[in-house]
């Protein structure tokens, strides 16, 4: 996609799009405190956004069409079930047990495992940089699970971030072939009724009968003294927390290359740390915050590494 001569609007839209972003972490947090389980939050999100999304496409005029031959088939399935379904599972898991920017940066080291993939399956010639990528980001994460003190974090939570940054990977491997044939918010549509089909089929949205979605909860943390109703946070996790920050950053792409409205959303790490900090008291050690700035940097490294010219505009993922 053509960069357009209003950067400023892009950079804004970016900006409004990962603060959005950050801010459903600890929407999501708070609703799991409330007893709505990991699976149940991700049928919810996927299945709402799934709806307005469709909505969106059709006002704009634009269709969703039935794939074509088996391939496209399971191209279609495995980026809706693997890009979409279970990063989404892997992201709650991970915010639930991890301080949450720990696990939005485990997750965001996708675009390193996109490079590596890129240079070793597909044969592509790539910048050196890659290797120096790696090395910082495995480094990087090494000091933020302080592995010299036997790996201080949650397993489970570590596993799954590092899930969540397996799926994303696919997620962009196979939606830059999706998006060759179709615009960026027809496939991502598309993805998100597939992955609200499979959590559906696994974890039905009717399980919602059994929580009380009237009563108010405490927003926890700093923010403890203050209560929503729990069904204002589950409309705030669909409309507010996915589907206008996902719109902004899709939008930002007609006045930015995808590349820069990517490396821009690797800020959100950094925010959603902050964000950590300021409501759920979260606190890093030296070490762990040094960890973080050499794994953005071999993040950017990596994202920037493929010297191919020809990669369609994918929208940035929701986190």
């Amino acid at each position: 996609m053509q960069k357009t001569q209003t950067p400023l609007t892009g950079y804004g839209l970016v900006a409004i799009g990962a603060s959005l972003f950050v801010l459903n972490a600890g929407v999501s947090r708070t609703i799991q405190a409330a007893g709505v389980d990991s699976m149940l939050l991700t049928t919810i999100r996927c299945t709402g956004t799934a709806l307005i999304l469709l909505v969106c496409v059709y006002a704009g005029g634009q269709r969703l069409t039935l794939p074509r031959g088996l391939r496209e088939v399971l191209t279609v399935l495995g980026f809706g079930i693997t890009g979409v379904a279970l990063v989404q599972w892997f992201y709650f898991v991970a915010i639930d047990r991890l301080p949450v920017g720990i696990a939005l940066l485990l997750e965001f080291t996708a675009p390193v495992l996109v490079a590596v993939f890129a240079r070793v399956v597909y044969r592509e010639r790539v910048r050196s940089r890659l290797w120096l990528a790696l090395g910082l980001s495995l480094f990087g994460l090494a000091l933020v699970a302080e592995v010299w003190s036997g790996l201080t974090l949650d397993t489970v939570g570590v596993l799954a971030g590092m899930g969540a940054a397996m799926s994303l990977a696919t997620y962009f491997l196979l939606g830059e072939h999706s998006v060759s044939t179709a615009s960026p918010l027809v496939v991502l549509t598309q993805a998100f009724v597939v992955a609200a089909v499979f959590w559906n089929l696994l974890r039905p949205v009717t399980a919602l009968r059994d929580v009380d979605l009237g009563a108010t909860r405490s927003l926890g943390g700093t923010l403890g003294h203050h209560e929503a109703p729990l069904w204002v946070l589950v409309a705030w996790l669909v409309v507010l927390g996915t589907v206008l920050p996902f719109l902004a950053e899709l939008t930002a792409l007609r006045h930015l290359t995808a590349t820069e409205v990517t490396l821009l959303g690797m800020l959100e790490p950094v925010g959603a740390t902050v964000l950590g900090w300021l409501w759920f008291r979260e606190s890093l050690v030296l070490l762990q915050v040094l960890g973080i700035v050499l794994v953005l940097v071999g993040i950017t490294a990596a994202q920037t590494a493929r010297i191919r010219s020809d990669l369609p505009a994918l929208a940035p993922y929701p986190t």
